[in-house]
């Protein structure tokens, strides 16, 4: 099979309905009792940091990053990241994630947080959350919270109760 070819741009309004049956197919109708989904409930992607995937017109992957704040420091939350399932294993989330947390890092965000799993993203220079550290507003698997320093130092300045949006 030849490489697939596609391309990564910012994610635009008209890419609205794709992404949402994206996620319904990828995670299902219990996407919305997840903790991570509560935090992003209410409070807008950010445009500057949402990207998707497109071959041939055609949406192969999404990932969201949603301003948040740790206590009183500023973060971004990365998600969803999905893929159609057709297209899984052949690269376009890590490329969909690198994009990403370059684009966060040119921008100047210092953390992004996310509840995943560490084999996929710590080669991305994520890792564990100190447990205790931060506290979310539901259950969640602390072995699961990971963050990305994008400046150093910014992990320890991020501690207490998270919050959707910069305000």
């Amino acid at each position: 099979m030849p490489p697939l070819s596609y391309d990564i741009r910012l994610e635009t309004p008209y890419d609205d309905a794709a992404i949402e049956a994206l996620h319904s197919d990828a995670f299902g109708p219990g996407r919305f009792a997840r903790t991570a989904f509560r935090i992003r409930e209410g409070v807008p992607h950010d445009p500057r940091l949402s990207f998707v995937a497109l071959a041939e017109g055609a949406l192969l992957g999404a990932v969201r990053l949603t301003p948040i704040r740790i206590g009183e420091a500023p973060a971004q939350l990365l998600g969803p990241l999905a893929v159609i399932s057709s297209c899984k294993g052949l690269g376009i989330g890590r490329a969909l994630m690198r994009k990403a947390l370059e684009e966060s890092a040119r921008l100047g965000e210092g953390l992004v947080l996310l509840v995943g799993d560490l084999p996929y993203y710590g080669p991305f220079g994520f890792r564990r959350v100190p447990q205790g550290r931060i506290q979310l507003p539901g259950p969640v698997d602390p072995t699961r919270l990971l963050a990305a320093e994008l400046v150093e130092g910014a992990l320890e300045a991020a501690q207490g109760s998270v919050h959707g949006g910069r305000s």
